[in-house]
């Protein structure tokens, strides 16, 4: 199932502003709310979907990659919701969004109003030849990270006996607060700010972690790049982040991608783009040309009389689209090369080739064209 568009899910135009963005989530996040529609399973999906298109369009540099490539140029995972995050995630990522406007978790009863810390987002960058954005290609990556601490388990505590009961919550987790809004006395719930909602307190710290749960470590990530992305995508690896401390939710990895120059074509979208060099020779009489492309090299014919500027379309000879069965094409532009020095002999025989009716110029309209697309082409 196609994925909605996300000016549409927020019933918004594309030059909505931040504040616009903002208000036009509260109200369809309020609407499809879990607690005010218990047991929908519809309005849940409909919850979420707000909150991955609000979690784009926030942001500046994902709402103008979004704005440019659409859902192709967000990455697998999309905005970071629709696929591997919880309510529990969206609530901790997004609570202000209702408290801002005098709204809470809408009543501790809510089995989304304990919300889970969560580590911090890694971004890397990733520089893929021409060839590997046509096939695509898995990279292996090694980050330096934090990651759970293999002696307390992340627990940051040095046994199983060293907790004793949060005094603040009482070994909930959570502590709730109640809010006077014009819909009546609204009750909510927030992490424990003693025991980061654990509901524990730590009495003799891990040696190794000092407390903390997490420690620098090295992690090789192996991802999946899919064909035809672009310069300035970025993809989303959930989970792969750094850890949280004491438990919660690991941050995700954010893999930018850079293209290497290629020696010989030119990207434009998903077009390639080849500057092909011919003599005065094969130009006015015709050869055979290799040229190279993504898949190898590849002869092309040179018909008689060719005109400097011509376009040769090689359809489906370009880059893929992303998560698409479509193709680009590769567009060789036809230079006659002029020689800069003549031998003696040379100039003779161009001094009496000049004297000839056929090397007189005479455009037609369809040679005048041929620079009317090559004007076209690069204004």
């Amino acid at each position: 199932m196609a994925k909605r568009d996300y000016y549409e899910i927020l019933e918004i135009s594309k030059n909505a502003s931040a504040d616009e963005i903002k208000k036009a989530y509260r109200k369809q996040a309020l609407k499809f709310h879990p607690d005010k529609n218990p047991g929908n399973k519809e309005a849940e999906e409909k919850f979420k979907e707000a909150a991955e298109a609000y979690e784009v369009l926030s942001n500046p540099e994902k709402k103008s990659r979004y704005d440019r490539y659409g859902h192709a140029g967000m990455g697998s995972s999309g905005g970071g919701f629709g696929g591997g995050m919880t309510m529990e995630d969206i609530f901790s990522h997004f609570g202000d969004i209702f408290s801002d406007f005098g709204f809470g978790g809408f009543g501790s009863s809510s089995r989304y109003s304990r919300q889970t810390s969560k580590g911090a987002n890694l971004r890397v960058k990733v520089r893929l030849t021409l060839e590997e954005v046509a096939k695509g290609v898995e990279k292996k990556l090694k980050v330096t990270k934090y990651v759970a601490c293999k002696q307390c388990n992340g627990t940051g505590a040095k046994d199983g006996n060293s907790y004793s009961t949060c005094s603040t919550c009482r070994g909930t987790g959570h502590v709730t607060r109640i809010t006077n809004t014009f819909l009546g006395q609204m009750q909510t719930s927030s992490v424990c700010p003693d025991c980061d909602g654990t509901g524990k307190t730590i009495t003799q710290r891990c040696p190794a972690c000092h407390g903390e749960g997490i420690v620098k470590d090295t992690e090789v990530i192996n991802i999946k790049i899919p064909a035809g992305v672009a310069e300035g995508m970025q993809m989303n690896v959930a989970g792969k982040g750094n850890a949280s401390r004491r438990g919660g939710i690991n941050g995700d990895l954010l893999v930018l991608i850079e293209e290497e120059p290629h020696p010989d074509l030119i990207r434009d979208g998903n077009d390639l783009l080849y500057n092909l060099y011919v003599s005065v020779p094969q130009a006015s009489l015709g050869a055979q040309v290799e040229i190279p492309t993504i898949e190898g090299k590849a002869k092309i014919k040179i018909e008689p009389g060719t005109q400097p500027g011509k376009i040769l379309r090689l359809r489906g000879k370009g880059l893929p689209e992303v998560n698409s069965y479509g193709k680009g094409d590769l567009l060789v532009s036809i230079n006659v090369w002029i020689p800069k020095n003549l031998s003696k002999e040379e100039s003779r025989i161009l001094e009496r080739l000049e004297e000839s009716s056929n090397f007189k110029p005479d455009p037609d309209k369809s040679d005048r064209s041929y620079f009317e697309k090559m004007r076209n082409m690069f204004e």
